[in-house]
């Protein structure tokens, strides 16, 4: 089977071309591969206050990844552990990984 090698216009992209395209760019930065999809059904509905929060949530935890990953100490702690396993394949994903589903009562996220 041929391998497809998109054209240099194509390997730079990434997100959408125009706002009014559902075509979504994307390049792996380990392996290199473009690769593209298509948004069908979007949701044209309001989000729920159960989806808010979710979103909320996830914006407390790629904050404090950011953090740790700015401290150099963290840093190293945390690459380490990273390094000794297997199943996540960045950084930022294993600090992900970790932060994820630590929050009290109050959706506050807990130090860890």
């Amino acid at each position: 089977m041929a391998e497809i090698k998109p054209m240099a216009l194509i390997e730079s992209m990434k997100k959408k071309v125009c706002e009014h395209s559902d075509v979504y760019f994307r390049t792996n930065k380990q392996t290199g591969k473009t690769t593209t999809g298509k948004l069908c059904n979007p949701s044209t509905q309001e989000p729920s206050a159960a989806q808010t929060a979710a979103k909320a949530r996830f914006a407390k935890v790629v904050a404090a990844v950011r953090t740790i990953l700015t401290d150099p100490t963290e840093k190293a702690k945390l690459k380490a552990e990273y390094k000794a396993q297997t199943k996540i394949g960045s950084l930022f994903g294993y600090a992900m990984h970790k932060l994820n589903g630590n929050y009290d009562a109050n959706g506050d996220l807990i130090g860890g």
